[in-house]
């Protein structure tokens, strides 16, 4: 680990976490039809206890304090929306989760909004993993067409390069919490 870039201990310690749990090796096509020598099952780390807890160490120290509520894009986002909000209220942090659902639901409580997102909420937008950034931004549009405002948007790693312009067009803050660099990979691979 000593050609990795230095990071700070938060980011550190979720790093190692990542490196032993959610890093496999092979030979994988990813969401995007590429295929990679690596592949990452972020959800490794965000559902489990430790994992969550270095996530939302990370997550916490970083996003904008004024966020009312946090979600992203079912599945992905869903491990990492639930624990840090449940983590941030054992801190005296209250943020409302939520999911957005890849269809609208036709019966119940229609539509593809699920959990306690406001029309009025500042909110952050999750992912556990991104290469492209097409799921963050799926989840923007949704949230947006609420009414809710979108202060700040991250993922547990970006593997890719494409993420920070997408989101930089929309005109949401985005910050990764890692990147495929940081794991020792080149991006996009």
């Amino acid at each position: 680990m000593s050609d990795l870039p230095e990071l700070p201990s938060v980011l550190d310690t979720l790093r190692d976490h990542v490196l032993r749990h959610s890093v496999k090796r092979g030979e994988f096509t990813l969401k995007s039809g590429a295929t990679s020598s690596w592949f990452l099952d972020t959800k490794q780390t965000a559902c489990r206890a430790d994992g969550i807890l270095a996530v939302a160490d990370a997550l916490l120290e970083v996003m904008p304090t004024e966020a009312d509520a946090i979600g992203g894009l079912t599945m992905g986002a869903d491990p990492v929306a639930f624990g840090v909000a449940a983590v941030a209220a054992t801190r005296g942090r209250h943020l409302r989760s939520f999911s957005v659902r890849k269809e609208a639901k036709d019966h119940g409580v229609t539509g593809r909004l699920a959990g306690a997102l406001l029309p009025s909420d500042r909110v952050v937008v999750v992912e556990d993993t991104t290469t492209r950034g097409t799921s963050l931004l799926e989840a923007v549009e949704v949230v947006r067409a609420l009414g809710a405002e979108v202060v700040f948007a991250s993922v547990i790693v970006d593997r890719g390069t494409t993420c920070a312009d997408l989101c930089a067009t929309a005109g949401v803050p985005y910050r990764p919490l890692l990147t495929a660099r940081d794991l020792g990979f080149e991006p996009g691979t």
